[in-house]
């Protein structure tokens, strides 16, 4: 039984300021319960505050990737383009947080280092001291925790290190700078092109191609902007609807019932429009090797046709992993990029990395001289930015320890042991494989509506059954093993972390799907979590 809740410097907690941040702390305010949130960084933005490498851009449509809780906001605010850049979305944000007198209860500049249970209270200390609230929650966000290799002699290297994750907030100058990159993942794909326009030579350190589609980005015509905002509202409830969030063109052929013309087609029109619409051509492109196989065998022509080398080519065209299974990526002029005189491709699987020198790096076939290598590797993604906090829950069970065969939740919003304490796009959730600002206000929005009744009903603990979060991580689980997505050692399963368990970090089953569970969750007196009155 819980016992009565002991006075505390806050009603809730909240752990970064990106959009998960902002928007729960705007709920918390409806809701009249105090807040305070701690941001590592010296603004608001999140992922869109430290990613600002050459060619950052959201690989979702702007009219999309974008709040849907203020009908004034998404009025009001202007898009410039097809794909929202890095600083436009930026802006947006910052704007939001002033819209909205957030930033009254942000305190910046404040890294999170612990967060402790004790008699229902939690604990939570950043470098500036500790603070107790009776809620704590998540907002740290999916692909937040950068990630360096460990290479051998890197810190012997005399020339400049970035990483795509952590970018300097003023420009960075590549002209007449011979430049390294290591990573080929979306995020070295966005930056490649930009990077090879300014230095004097590039090389591209590759150690796994991915699938990319053209973005065909473009400006957007305040009459195309204006025609999608006379529907808003219409537009956000189907995209609530669909797998991913998102309002594709979704098929419901198989691309084993039409005929190879057809699939053709159909695939030259995707590749026409353009981004992640492609892997929806066909309905059962996740989970038919050979449907699949078509679509990956498209790319991989047209990855053939575009680079002039056929042996640069062949290095460039995925061969180890379904397309779709790894995030697919979205590019401007990537595969244009390896045309151009200025730039070497090195397969590392091939001749793999030895070590940083003190000018370069070294190969097991070669020595490449660098005035600066930019790491584009990627994230300890979904888990790492949980983990990287000391947060321990009842009996001081540290989440770590309690994650350390895999995570472990209750539809990716709370982890048994750990009562109050919610997270956001958690781990079992749909999270990274959505429109992810859609799955953010499906969970903050879950997540206010379980504080308003607990207020309503004077409960004031709540936590995750350890039953029903075994139960919902062995559906996660077989849901997963329906599709193609296990096939790939991709970052959805952990794989480009040393060590990391193997298991699919995010629910596939569908936003859509998901939603319906939660809702039935809460119809049901919150089936699945224990709530408790204090004493």
């Amino acid at each position: 039984m819980a016992t009565s809740p002991t006075k505390t410097d806050f009603d809730a907690i909240i752990i970064g300021a990106g959009f998960a941040g902002l928007y729960m702390l705007h709920r918390l305010h409806q809701l009249g319960l105090t807040a305070r949130v701690f941001e590592a960084g010296s603004g608001v933005g999140g992922t869109w505050f430290w990613n600002r490498y050459p060619g950052a851009r959201c690989d979702v449509e702007s009219m999309q990737y974008s709040y849907s809780f203020s009908d004034e906001l998404q009025q009001e605010w202007v898009w410039t383009e097809r794909y929202p850049k890095q600083a436009e979305i930026l802006r947006y944000i910052d704007h939001v947080a002033d819209r909205f007198d957030l930033r009254r209860d942000i305190q910046l500049d404040t890294r999170v280092l612990a967060a402790r249970l004790d008699n229902d209270t939690w604990h939570v200390t950043t470098a500036q001291g500790t603070v107790t609230a009776r809620f704590c929650i998540m907002a740290t966000g999916a692909l937040s925790a950068a990630r360096k290799p460990d290479l051998l002699g890197l810190e012997s290297f005399q020339g400049r290190q970035y990483h795509t994750g952590d970018w300097p907030h003023e420009p960075v100058d590549f002209t007449g700078q011979r430049v390294g990159v290591i990573g080929t993942g979306s995020s070295g794909i966005q930056a490649i092109p930009q990077i090879a326009a300014q230095a004097a030579h590039l090389t591209v350190f590759q150690r796994t191609p991915n699938f990319s589609i053209p973005a065909w980005n473009e400006p957007l015509p305040p009459e195309r902007q204006a025609a999608w905002k006379a529907n808003y509202n219409e537009h956000r409830a189907r995209a609530r609807e669909t797998r991913s969030g998102v309002l594709y063109e979704y098929s419901q052929r198989s691309a084993l019932d039409v005929t190879e013309d057809e699939r053709q087609r159909e695939f030259t029109a995707r590749w026409a429009r353009g981004g992640a619409n492609f892997t929806h051509a066909f309905n059962d492109l996740f989970i038919s090797k050979a449907a699949n196989d078509h679509a990956a065998e498209f790319v991989r022509g047209r990855i053939r046709a575009i680079v002039q080398d056929p042996a640069v080519a062949a290095k460039l065209a995925p061969m180890d992993h379904p397309i779709g299974t790894k995030r697919i990526c979205v590019d401007t002029d990537y595969y244009q990029t390896f045309n151009r005189d200025n730039v070497t491709l090195v397969d590392v699987r091939q001749t793999p990395i030895e070590a940083v020198t003190p000018n370069g790096i070294r190969t097991s076939e070669a020595t490449y001289p660098l005035d600066c290598i930019v790491f584009a590797t990627g994230y300890d993604a979904v888990t790492g930015a949980l983990e990287r906090i000391d947060i321990r829950g009842e009996h001081n069970l540290a989440l770590k320890q309690k994650w350390a065969a895999g995570p472990l939740t209750y539809l990716g919003i709370m982890t048994a042991g750990f009562p109050n304490l919610f997270m956001i796009t958690g781990p079992g959730s749909p999270s990274v494989l959505t429109n992810v600002i859609v799955s953010i206000e499906q969970h903050v929005d879950w997540i206010a509506t379980c504080l308003a009744h607990m207020q309503s009903h004077a409960i004031t603990r709540i936590a995750a059954d350890p039953a029903a979060e075994t139960a919902w991580g062995a559906e996660v689980n077989a849901v997963a093993a329906r599709t193609l997505f296990p096939q790939a050692a991709s970052w959805y399963m952990g794989a480009n972390i040393p060590g990391k368990p193997r298991v699919f970090l995010p629910y596939v089953g569908g936003f859509g799907t998901y939603s319906k569970i939660c809702e039935d969750v809460v119809a049901d007196g919150y089936r699945g979590f224990r709530l408790e009155r204090s004493s």
